[in-house]
């Protein structure tokens, strides 16, 4: 399934054969301290700049009915971010997996995104437009 939206992303959460955990990281762009001129002027034109993760959560897809119930959730923590990563753990034998679980593969996810390595992710802004890395 080609995902285009959020709700395509619960969609096929709610499809697979083994009940799914949603990962979600938060990330806000920044200028690194060593960026060149020409990186500052992208930066302050929006483009560019460095992903450093703020926050995660893990929540089962029930839980998150919309983009913008995860965007208001997410106002209430005071944290800014620009884009959210979103990757699922599936469960075994029926079992949805609990919190504890999602703990090392959201730090997981969080190390691949101080690398760069967010090619297994969906990511959204925070208008809830995909947004795709090249």
């Amino acid at each position: 399934m080609d995902i285009s939206s959020f709700d395509d992303l619960l969609l096929a959460a709610g499809q697979q054969s083994e009940p799914q955990r949603l990962l979600f990281v938060f990330a806000a762009s920044e200028l690194p301290e060593d960026a060149t001129e020409e990186e500052r002027v992208r930066f302050e034109s929006g483009e560019g700049g460095a992903l450093k993760p703020v926050m995660t959560v893990d929540k089962l897809p029930a839980e998150v009915p919309s983009f913008d119930s995860l965007l208001d959730e997410s106002k209430g923590t005071g944290a800014h971010w620009d884009i959210v990563f979103v990757a699922s753990l599936s469960g075994r034998a029926g079992m949805v997996p609990n919190s504890d679980e999602a703990s090392q593969p959201l730090q997981m996810m969080v190390q691949a995104i101080h690398t760069g390595g967010v090619g297994n992710f969906v990511a959204f802004s925070r208008d809830g437009d995909i947004v795709r890395f090249f």
